[in-house]
């Protein structure tokens, strides 16, 4: 079976991104990001066709990252910040357009970076709602408070639309593959601190090294 086949589990997602949080939390090791990522994919597959248009970018980006790290420089890539200063003193990042290194390290984990937000967004909504919440309106205001601001007008329109036709509430907790919906809200209350400290961290390495506006 390949790994986006398998039954999501939320609480691999949860070892992942707790895995990839090193040196008090001043790094992140890509191969756990990755298998995190992997996770979140498994759980927007399970819901069939809707979340195709970020499923989809996001298998091909954690491809684009694999083989880097399979690769002669994946001592490199072994975290995010080795990533950074290695791409930057090598020249291999495009800062202004997308010319010699189209599928740069830098530029592909800062696409997953920016998805990561909307995921981390609409999983704390669903945490913090009641059992008769919309989950199209949590997910439409997860997606424009973050996504929404790279993407152009027709994926906007697209994902507007796929929204509606989102399950609800219970559906979501149910493929969760954790047990009660309380169980469910416990585990997305441990497992989201982690996320968010892994999109801090990212966040402010990008900002540092000028990298959030990557073309």
């Amino acid at each position: 079976m390949s790994g986006v086949e398998e039954k999501f589990s939320l609480g691999e997602v949860l070892v992942s991104f707790k895995s990839c949080l090193v040196d008090d939390d001043q790094d992140v090791l890509l191969e756990h990001y990755l298998n995190g990522w992997k996770g979140l994919v498994r759980f927007m597959n399970t819901l069939g066709s809707i979340f195709s248009f970020v499923s989809k970018d996001a298998v091909n980006k954690i491809q684009i990252m694999e083989n880097y790290l399979k690769g002669e420089t994946g001592e490199r890539y072994r975290s995010l910040q080795s990533m950074v200063e290695y791409e930057l003193s090598s020249n291999l990042v495009d800062l202004t357009k997308r010319s010699s290194h189209p599928d740069s390290g830098c530029r592909t984990i800062l696409r997953l970076h920016r998805a990561l937000r909307w995921l981390q967004l609409f999983l704390e909504k669903l945490r913090t709602s009641s059992e008769d919440s919309k989950t199209s309106t949590l997910c439409s205001e997860a997606y424009n408070d973050s996504l929404a601001h790279f993407h152009p007008w027709i994926i906007r329109k697209t994902a507007s639309v796929a929204f509606l036709a989102l399950p609800v509430r219970n559906t979501f907790f149910e493929v969760m593959n954790v047990g009660t919906p309380e169980e469910v809200v416990g585990m997305l209350g441990e497992a989201l601190p982690f996320v968010s400290k892994v999109y801090d961290f990212t966040q402010e390495l990008y900002s540092q090294h000028n990298l959030l506006d990557l073309p």
